[in-house]
């Protein structure tokens, strides 16, 4: 390991040197803990004895060689602190650990399996001109599995019924929320305790590398929720890890997070080399083909508070880290969850920018939920909350996200957020998706989104499938199956997103109408997108279009979605004449 890089920040290989490696016979254990007094391994291979560890390099690495330990086999480091008392440690770089509440690291041979995915890795882009259609799942929740008590599926089991209902769907990529080990269900996963170690709720380091080579083999990308941010408070991980603030700041100002966890110390190098090489260990170990970074807000600004200023340091560990990821990488995708409207997110980090491909469109996600959660009366005036989000478009690469976070703690699901009683919610939903697909920018629903899901999420309970056995819901999910299908065999939907051209305007005046219409445009595709958003029908909307023959490709309503009637299809003084359903949507296009 380059030293001097691991001090500096530089390095993002320090996982290569650090933790415990397992070899033909025995391993070798080497921890980073330069306040500690001395340290010991203890495990199932010494019978929880302790095998002193020796100081190494410049004394602040400590090493170890035993010759008994096996994969599979559990340890902990036993961390003498200068005041005397000791502390026994998970492994900071550890490739396993036991499951919650017990909290030992696994020794892990992460080299006894080999990918068989190289057609996919040799083809995989950003999707920056490609469709990009997210299916954001908890791994524990999206279905329960009867003959597991906690009813979780093992990572290729997972595999088993999610890929070909991701292929059904219509869904390109999915988003995993995070999987390094964490000690409370309740946090998600976005407090973690071993960063390097993917969670044993659902199996084993090996079996996670099957389930993503078999997502590879079916073209389906995987992108992972990945926190550089904070981490989880236990004693027994991070925290005064040495018996000093090593990972964490010293003060708790700054140094505890809203969540009432630890917040990294991105000024210091050694943090700065554990978090590259944390977020390059899960792309090349197990060949994840995207990062989502939780909480760049609070990367951004101290504290996530633009009153309190920009974080210098953080900001440039950022640009660091998502510039040497993307050198390693080919064809990985980085997004950005960050409600700021700090500049540059997505730009190049050679052209002053953060580095991210994406960044989330939370100005988006509200304006358009907040308005359809209005009554219909009320969207004369708040129409130009669906005009607005263009405005601002070109700033960034944005991404639209319906993600977890909308269907929790009281903000009720995304079908329930439609306006009225639960007949007229549906068709609301039908035209707002029609229209978030349409709209620039690639796609992300969070499980259960597609089935009209009406409990909020619980990380306890699977989803609600049993909705299906009712006719409304599962048109609803059929409607959506066919709407993701459409957008990815539609080139004029993704394959201009960030480009002036790839979108146009053609009535965005109807206030009191509540009526919009766009164009979506690509090289070799253009689609006219029109929406009703009031209770009333609209006829004779009359469209301003070149002269010829046009035909609905698309429409909201059953029984069977595009199927829609044109009175009039031909275009000869420049004029297209609609009747619109309430609560409607329809994609058009030019036929000759």
């Amino acid at each position: 390991m380059d030293i001097y890089g691991f001090y500096t920040g530089k390095i993002f290989d320090a996982h290569h040197f650090l933790g415990c490696k397992a070899a033909d016979t025995g391993a070798v254990f080497r921890t980073f803990a330069p306040a500690a007094e001395r340290i010991a391994v203890i495990g199932e291979f010494n019978q929880w004895m302790e095998t002193s560890m020796n100081r190494i390099g410049d004394q602040n690495f400590w090493e170890c060689y035993i010759p008994d330990a096996k994969p599979g086999m559990m340890y902990k480091y036993r961390i003498y602190q200068k005041n005397g008392e000791c502390v026994d440690h998970c492994d900071p770089y550890g490739y396993g650990m036991e499951l919650r509440p017990n909290s030992a690291s696994i020794v892990r041979d992460l080299n006894a399996y080999q990918f068989s995915d190289e057609e996919w890795m040799g083809k995989r882009s950003d999707c920056r001109e490609k469709p990009l259609n997210i299916y954001e799942i908890h791994a524990g929740s999206w279905r329960e599995n009867p003959l597991d008590e906690n009813g979780w599926y093992h990572y290729q089991e997972l595999a088993e019924i999610l890929i070909p209902y991701l292929k059904e769907n219509g869904y390109n990529y999915v988003e995993l929320m995070p999987l390094g080990e964490h000690p409370c269900d309740e946090s998600w996963g976005y407090q973690s305790t071993g960063f390097f170690s993917p969670t044993a709720r659902y199996g084993t380091a090996l079996e996670l590398k099957e389930m993503v080579d078999r997502f590879h083999r079916n073209n389906i990308g995987v992108i992972l929720d990945f926190v550089p941010v904070h981490f989880a408070v236990d004693t027994y991980a991070l925290a005064n890890y040495d018996g000093t603030p090593l990972y964490e700041y010293p003060n708790q100002d700054v140094g505890e997070s809203e969540w009432g966890s630890k917040n990294f110390i991105h000024s210091r190098g050694e943090v700065r080399s554990f978090l590259q090489s944390c977020a390059n260990y899960w792309l090349e170990e197990y060949h994840i083909d995207g990062l989502r970074m939780d909480a760049i807000s609070r990367i951004i600004y101290w504290q996530g508070d633009p009153a309190r200023g920009v974080n210098g340091n953080a900001v440039e560990f950022i640009r660091y880290m998502n510039q040497g990821l993307k050198e390693r990488h080919h064809g990985i995708l980085l997004a950005a969850e960050d409600s700021t409207s700090y500049p540059g997110v997505t730009k190049a980090v050679w052209e002053g920018g953060l580095g991210f491909d994406y960044k989330w469109d939370m100005g988006w996600m509200n304006d358009t939920l907040a308005y359809f959660q209005s009554a219909p009366e009320d969207r004369v005036r708040d129409y130009h909350k669906l005009t607005f989000s263009m405005m601002y478009y070109p700033e960034a690469n944005y991404l639209l996200p319906l993600s977890h976070d909308e269907v929790v703690h009281g903000k009720a699901t995304i079908l329930q957020k439609m306006n009225g009683d639960y007949d007229r919610k549906f068709p609301q939903a039908r035209a707002f998706y029609m229209y978030m697909y349409a709209h620039p920018g690639k796609k992300l629903n969070f499980m259960g989104n597609e089935i009209g899901q009406f409990r909020e999420w619980d990380e306890k309970r699977e989803m609600d499938w049993g909705l299906l056995n009712y006719p409304v819901h599962d048109n609803f999910h059929q409607f959506m199956k066919a709407l993701n299908i459409f957008y990815l065999n539609n080139p004029a939907l993704w394959a201009w997103d960030y480009r002036e051209e790839g979108f146009q305007w053609i009535d965005c005046y109807q206030e009191e109408r509540c009526v919009y219409a766009f164009k979506r445009k690509s090289r070799e595709q253009e689609l006219i997108a029109v929406f009703n958003f009031s209770d009333k029908e609209q006829k004779g909307y009359s469209l301003s279009l070149e002269n010829g023959k046009y035909e609905v490709v698309f429409f909201s309503e059953p029984p069977r979605y595009g199927d829609y009637p044109i009175s009039n299809g031909i275009v000869e003084n420049g004029d297209l004449l609609l009747n619109l359903s309430p609560f409607s949507a329809i994609y058009i296009r030019k036929v000759n």
